[in-house]
């Protein structure tokens, strides 16, 4: 497992745009793949996109949100713009080790607000 540590989060106007990051501990950060999560208010939490050789979205970020790793920062990023109200939620990180099934290594999440 790996300590993962998110920033970027806060309060921003619909049509608007917010970086995250996600800082791993750990020297093998680049054989890890990366994921970020997100949990509404009232709702379970829901599967944003991966990357580790490639990434993956889901289909209500696609083409707004993009995740990006910089392996020699141990970093993780999503850059999230053309917002929407209903992307308000906490953000999480996540880690897996390539070929284990589940995530297993969870950031303490960071807070996105998008005000109307």
């Amino acid at each position: 497992q790996v300590q993962l540590t998110e920033s970027g989060g806060g309060v921003v106007q619909a049509g608007g745009s917010l970086r995250l990051s996600c800082v791993a501990s750990g020297r093998t950060f680049n054989r890890y793949v990366m994921a970020w999560f997100r949990q509404a208010p009232g709702k379970e939490r829901e599967f944003v996109g991966a990357v580790y050789s490639s990434t993956v979205y889901t289909d209500s970020v696609k083409g707004r949100f993009t995740i990006s790793r910089d392996n020699a920062k141990n970093t993780l990023y999503l850059q999230m713009n053309s917002l929407k109200p209903e992307d308000t939620a906490i953000y999480y990180c996540a880690a897996r080790r390539s070929g284990v099934m589940n995530f297993d290594s969870w950031g303490q999440g960071t807070q996105v607000t998008v005000s109307s």
